[in-house]
């Protein structure tokens, strides 16, 4: 019971968190703006259910970081009918953000006219592909011009971190950076295999130099899709001297072809970790690629002295 004068002394009161001060304040969330243009993620390679299922819990992880955001998939070989083809999707949210507006004024609400791109289109790749770029940028163009495109995922650190995980999990690497236990199955050498050309193993490369130094092993850029690159840095490796190579491919998995791992692998005569996949890192750079688009920074806390 409560009296007059608040509630009984003889139960909880719930009492308002303080807000922390100074500077290990906790930033305040960020969310995406009012009317901010979708997050249209591009998918290559053939459609399917995994693919799907993939592109699905990479554009979840994105909305989980930034409430408010709308966020959709288009594939580059889609069928727009169980799998929307990119240039589908823009038109589709260029024609909603309008539609939007429309229906705002009708309601009598004062709101500006739509100004700027009606979508950030950030491509599912780890590292550039000229071929797949210029089939996104067509497609962006198909739709109108309504979008904006941004680089590729890669370099970066978490992208390191990701090919480390997976080489763990295929117990091809040590799981900690102290080294503290054996893997005997650990290897002494890593074929970071990419596709997209010579363009695509030098940005494989930078990446590479930071598992390096994750792993203190030895680790060397090739190209899936360049005949006898496999073969050739495998070699490489053993004649520095590692006996037992990894292959870890610098991939999400849409873009590989079915079967190019497996055949690189028995090229290399090696093991080969699974590709990045729906890695959690993947959804926060699919994110930081469009919140950099946009020019939004999550909100830093000032220390209060």
């Amino acid at each position: 019971m409560s009296s007059p004068t608040g509630p009984n002394p003889g139960l909880p009161v719930r009492m308002p968190r303080p807000r922390q001060s100074g500077r290990h304040r906790r930033p305040e969330p960020v969310a995406a703006p009012e009317g901010a243009p979708a997050l249209v993620l591009a998918v290559p390679g053939v459609p399917s259910a995994a693919i799907r299922s993939l592109a699905d819990e990479v554009v979840s992880i994105a909305r989980s970081e930034l409430p408010g955001l709308e966020a959709v998939i288009g594939y580059l070989d889609g069928d727009d009918a169980e799998f929307p083809t990119l240039a589908a999707v823009l038109t589709r949210a260029a024609a909603l953000r309008t539609e939007r507006y429309e229906i705002a004024v009708a309601a009598g609400r004062e709101v500006a006219a739509p100004e700027g791109p009606a979508a950030v289109v950030v491509p599912l790749l780890a590292g550039p592909d000229s071929a797949l770029t210029r089939r996104i940028r067509q497609a962006v163009m198909d739709a109108g011009n309504n979008a904006e495109l941004t680089d590729v995922l890669g370099p970066h650190p978490l992208l390191a971190e990701a090919l480390h995980v997976r080489l763990s999990e295929a117990g091809l690497a040590r799981a900690d950076r102290a080294r503290l236990f054996t893997v005997a199955t650990a290897a002494d050498g890593i074929i970071l295999a990419t596709v997209g050309g010579e363009e695509a193993v030098q940005a494989a490369g930078i990446t590479g130099m930071l598992l390096a130094a994750r792993l203190a092993v030895p680790v060397m850029a090739a190209a899936l899709d360049q005949e006898g690159s496999i073969a050739a840095i495998a070699d490489q490796l053993r004649g520095a001297g590692s006996e037992q190579l990894a292959l870890a491919p610098y991939l999400i998995g849409p873009e590989l072809a079915e079967g190019l791992l497996d055949a690189a692998a028995k090229e290399a005569g090696c093991a080969a970790a699974e590709a990045l996949g729906a890695y959690p890192a993947i959804g926060r750079l699919v994110l930081s690629q469009y919140m950099a688009s946009l020019g939004i920074t999550p909100q830093q806390s000032s220390p209060v002295h």
